[in-house]
């Protein structure tokens, strides 16, 4: 559609994906979507009353959205699945005597991130790391993959989440929750760490296991139409800097300051997974999975011999991770892993990848080099 972070039902990557495989609509068997709309629902219901009656305002916001639409999502996805079905296929089934069935299965979010991490990685098993802002309820997880099966073991929960922390300054700094992210993270480098102990002290507690404990008293993703309060302006001088306005020193300290947090969260979060699976090997999905500067000390920092991420971490890969989970978990199919099958090198084994003729990307991704491909004459 050419609409950045389009929130509408996918019509023109179902046909692109349908139409790719030469099927129709009528020979699909299972439709699958990323999460689970009622339990994400009852997360809501039950933050609107603990924070009663602040949230008012979010709650008269969102309410209508989720009565019109997202309660609705199974006959939402019939509807726009019969859209993308369109007129060939409608006549097709009445000529066939067909009926446009196929099962509609929900996904765990943070499920669906931990399948879409494990079952593209060249693996035969792995530890499985997912950190994200929230899904239902868990805001990260530990699992582990073997073959075709996938054991989440461990889980963080909501409101505590380096996910919601990290959109917390995004929003602070003038940036847009949800997408400036990565210019948070680019405007890092050049400050200084000087709020870190500040941020310490006073907005979260750290563990050993990269669990955090946050206070919310800082924060107003709960219960308001913001991420941070007053209280937070005045921890760190001043009200949020407004969109598109310069960017000062201080910005650029505070960038600093929660990438290091980040930075800090993610290695203990992914040591403490090294020691709780024992595996040499580790898959990353979700939203935080995209911090490329943490992905990189972890690989050089702790103990294991390969990391694989989900080119699309965040919950666009969501789809992917469904996918594979209702073909090797629901319906049990097989998984021949490129390192079971002898296509994949190590990374330790990478310089002499091309001098033995294997294919330069052996991940289930092909490098996630796919999509539409043009002949010459259509480019013209």
């Amino acid at each position: 559609t050419r609409v950045k972070h389009d929130y509408r039902f996918p019509t023109h990557a179902a046909r692109y994906c349908l139409n790719e495989a030469n099927l129709t609509a009528l020979e699909l068997d299972f439709v699958g979507f990323y999460d689970k709309p009622l339990l994400k629902f009852d997360r809501l219901l039950e933050t609107y009353l603990d924070y009663s009656p602040l949230g008012f305002s979010s709650f008269l916001k969102s309410m209508p959205l989720w009565m019109r639409e997202k309660l609705w999502m199974p006959d939402l996805i019939k509807t726009e699945m019969a859209k993308v079905a369109g007129a060939d296929d409608e006549r097709e089934a009445k000529k066939s005597g067909k009926k446009f069935e196929w099962k509609l299965l929900f996904g765990d979010h943070h499920e669906s991130h931990a399948a879409s991490a494990f079952y593209p990685s060249p693996f035969e098993e792995a530890a499985i790391l997912t950190v994200d802002g929230v899904g239902e309820w868990a805001t990260s997880s530990i699992g582990t993959g073997k073959g075709n099966e996938i054991t989440m073991l461990k889980e963080l929960r909501y409101p505590d989440s380096v996910g919601l922390l990290y959109s917390a300054f995004t929003y602070y700094l003038g940036f847009k929750v949800n997408d400036g992210e990565y210019k948070v993270m680019g405007l890092a480098p050049y400050g200084e760490p000087t709020f870190v102990q500040t941020i310490k002290d006073k907005l979260l507690e750290i563990r050993d296991d990269g669990s955090i404990r946050m206070n919310d008293e800082f924060f107003s993703y709960s219960q308001g139409l913001r991420m941070t309060n007053g209280a937070f302006d005045r921890v760190f001088g001043g009200p949020p800097r407004k969109p598109e306005s310069e960017i000062t020193q201080r910005d650029m300290n505070l960038a600093r300051s929660i990438q290091v947090i980040t930075e800090e969260v993610l290695l203990k979060m992914a040591r403490y997974t090294h020691s709780v699976t024992s595996k040499t090997q580790l898959c990353m999905a979700g939203g935080v999975a995209l911090n490329c500067v943490a992905n990189g000390r972890i690989l050089k920092e702790l103990p294991y011999d390969d990391i694989w991420i989900q080119p699309a971490a965040g919950d666009a890969g969501g789809s992917i991770g469904i996918a594979l989970a209702i073909w090797h978990r629901y319906l049990g199919q097989p998984r021949l892993s490129p390192e079971r099958a002898g296509t994949w090198l190590s990374r330790r084994a990478h310089r002499s990848k091309l001098k033995n003729g294997l294919p330069p990307y052996a991940d289930g991704m092909k490098g996630a080099y796919l999509g539409p491909c043009n002949t010459a004459g259509e480019i013209e």
